[in-house]
């Protein structure tokens, strides 16, 4: 299997190099093998969500700014996120723009991902399959030494992201309060980001922005709310309808998960939450025939939304630290109940799934319509089958229920959730056609 696929993208790109280079040379689906190179090699690295998106957002980034430079319905996003730099057009001829924005986001992600070094035989190959279709050095060449200009600024506008002062901050310590997270079986991970919020976000004006509702108080009384969210839980992981099952594995996306086979616990690696959407975002692509700059700049839109939802929700998730339904209901209602799903190893509230879906659809609704019919085929190389969805929110409303049916959210985790991750996502469009539309009339003047 992995041969023929091999063969099928090698193809792909003999077909698109053979082109003459020009506007359309390279299409949407070569932006989505970079993009799935990346997560093979998260996969590998057992990349965490919140960080996975940060990767994909720069490299986008990369892509994005080379577009930006050499195609006139682009816009630089100097002056639209957070500090983001005025990249100079680097002193380069003969380059092929759209090859250029392919390789920024190979030679981004290979520099910022721990087995980015992998990449790089990946590079190779994407480079000769175009020189075996005719491509001349005298092509490659320049367009190479575009990108690595472009990446070298974008690398450097993520190291002032702060994420690299998070390991200077204190080991978390779980509270060991009632009602508060704590680490769950059976890996007992210690928690993923803790300080994730402090990272500068690209759209954000403070991580804060969209607080949600606090969660539902903690209580053991019967009678209260927070009783009943457990009582539904409970319910529901015991009466597990087959759909639900299926719903629930197919949004599983967790990249911790360990199965138990008695003896030992071995690691089922899988992608993340963000991985999926950027694998919607490139089915719905090809399926609209999209353009290779529009993509690119879906792509990057896309992943910006992802980041800022995460940064959102984590916020929050450290803030109400509230306690998982495995823990909860073990310990007030079944100490044998299990959930659906294993738990993954960060607090409970929001539900990083409803909130990050629900961000992504709103961009993807923007730029490719509402009612936008599409089959899901992100799952199928796990050997998940596909699922066809009437419109992106109808998937973002079944991402996030997911975590219901896998019993490792409770119902106001989702709800809630799902509102901060649509304020997240019109608060980035909004934001970047409005700063881009600024910029173009102020252009023409």
């Amino acid at each position: 299997m992995k041969k023929i696929l091999s063969f099928l993208f090698s193809l792909m790109v003999i077909m698109a190099c053979g082109r003459k280079k020009s506007e359309g040379s390279f299409k949407s689906q070569q932006i989505s093998q970079v993009l799935s190179k990346m997560t093979d090699i998260m996969v590998h690295d057992v990349t965490n969500p919140p960080l996975a998106a940060r990767f994909f957002s720069y490299a986008c980034l990369a892509g994005y700014e080379v577009v930006a430079q050499n195609d006139s319905t682009s816009r630089s996003m100097y002056g639209v996120l957070n500090k983001y730099p005025k990249i100079e057009k680097p002193q380069v001829s003969g380059y092929s723009y759209q090859l250029s924005a392919l390789l920024a986001m190979m030679e981004t992600a290979k520099k910022m991902q721990p087995s980015g070094t992998l990449l790089e035989k990946y590079e190779q190959q994407f480079l000769d399959s175009c020189r075996n279709a005719g491509v001349s050095e005298e092509v490659i060449s320049p367009s190479l030494a575009y990108a690595q200009a472009i990446s070298k600024s974008i690398l450097a506008y993520a190291k002032a992201d702060k994420y690299n002062r998070i390991s200077n901050y204190p080991r978390y310590t779980p509270a060991n309060q009632e009602g508060t997270w704590y680490p769950t079986p059976p890996g007992y991970f210690a928690p993923v980001e803790p300080y994730f919020n402090t990272v500068r976000s690209f759209t954000l004006d403070t991580c804060i922005q969209f607080k949600p509702a606090p969660p539902v108080a903690f209580s053991k009384d019967k009678a209260s709310e927070f009783y009943k969210l457990m009582q539904e839980s409970y319910q529901e992981g015991v009466q597990l309808p087959k759909e639900h099952q299926e719903i629930a594995a197919f949004w599983d996306c967790n990249p911790f998960a360990l199965q138990d086979n008695g003896h030992m616990l071995v690691g089922m690696k899988k992608i993340s939450p963000g991985a999926h959407w950027l694998g919607i975002t490139g089915i719905a692509c090809q399926q609209a025939k999209v353009p290779f700059a529009k993509a690119m700049q879906i792509n990057t839109l896309v992943s910006v939304s992802l980041m800022d939802g995460f940064i959102s929700c984590w916020d929050e998730k450290f803030r109400s630290n509230r306690i998982r339904p495995e823990t909860a209901i073990r310990k007030y209602i079944d100490p044998r109940w299990k959930p659906l799903l294993q738990t993954p190893p960060f607090p409970e509230y929001l539900s990083g799934h409803s909130t990050i879906s629900s961000a992504a659809a709103v961009v993807l609704t923007h730029y490719l319509g509402d009612n936008f019919k599409y089959k899901d085929t992100v799952e199928v190389r796990f050997g998940l089958p596909a699922r066809e969805f009437k419109s992106f929110q109808q998937a973002a409303e079944e991402a996030g229920i997911s975590r219901f049916y896998g019993g490792i959210h409770f119902r106001d985790a989702i709800d809630n959730g799902r509102l901060q991750g649509l304020q997240v996502g019109k608060w980035v469009v909004n934001k970047v056609n409005n700063k881009v539309s600024t910029l173009a009339v102020a252009g023409t003047k």
